[in-house]
């Protein structure tokens, strides 16, 4: 791919998924923190903003694979196929270096990925104070199954950028398998598979979380400050406030 090739608009939309990707998970993390000293009203909109932006980004991050997955269908000994939009995007991330043809593709994925982490874990996020929710449930192994998934696209981004002959991961066999067919299906069917059942456990979590809407958001209604476990005094046992410490049985 010839550096002209790349369109304006192609750099700009990767610029954008960037920022995304980086203004979530920097709200998630603002949230996270302000948690552990006080419960605000505004925490609550906070939070639901990031789970929306999560719903959105994993939407167009889901019909990626599917598409991927449904031209196979239709071209199995084909070369893995990419919408008009996501070719864009990844000529856009490749601009980072135009000799590795691969790279802009896998920041892509790597990219979406992280904004479908994030909304997972608005999701624990904004459950915290609720008690022991289905919402946080599904949620928590939302986060444990798509921080995997990140993973892998972690390892596979490295392994391009640090000038691999190919991707090196799980849906790869570590580099093993020769280009050609076979790698590409193995490769698009792991990942539209590793989405799928990513996104039905996140649209399981989000089910529970409008049914428990209202436990959820009472935990919010009134600024609260949050005991810090470390200093909150804890009785002992067999002794009173009046009687001293309490001294050691024989």
């Amino acid at each position: 791919m010839s550096p002209m090739s790349v369109e304006w608009w192609e750099i700009a939309g990767a610029a954008v998924l960037l920022a995304w990707a980086v203004v979530m998970w920097g709200a998630v993390a603002v949230l996270a923190y302000a948690q552990r000293h006080e419960v605000r009203p505004w925490m609550f909109p906070a939070a639901v903003a990031v789970i929306g932006l999560g719903i959105a980004g994993q939407i167009g991050h889901l019909q990626e694979h599917v598409a991927q997955a449904a031209y196979w269908v239709f071209h199995p000994n084909a070369q893995p196929w990419m919408t008009p939009l996501g070719t864009g995007l990844a000529n856009g991330f490749g601009r980072v270096d135009p000799s590795k043809p691969s790279l802009g593709m896998e920041i892509l994925h790597l990219t979406g990925n992280f904004v479908f982490l994030a909304g997972l874990a608005g999701v624990m996020v904004i459950t915290r104070w609720a008690g022991r929710t289905q919402a946080r449930r599904w949620g928590r192994m939302g986060v444990w199954m798509q921080g995997i998934h990140g993973l892998e696209h972690l390892a596979l981004m490295v392994s391009v950028a640090l000038g691999a002959k190919q991707a090196i991961g799980l849906s790869t066999w570590f580099g093993l398998l020769d280009p050609g067919p076979g790698l590409w299906t193995y490769r698009i069917w792991w990942h539209a598979i590793a989405n799928l059942i990513g996104s039905v456990i996140f649209a399981i979590a989000l089910y529970h979380l409008w049914r428990e809407r209202a436990v959820v958001r009472a935990a919010y209604q009134r600024p609260r400050s949050v005991p810090d476990p470390e200093t909150t005094a804890r009785p002992l046992v067999g002794s009173s406030a009046s009687s001293g410490p309490a001294l050691p049985s024989s």
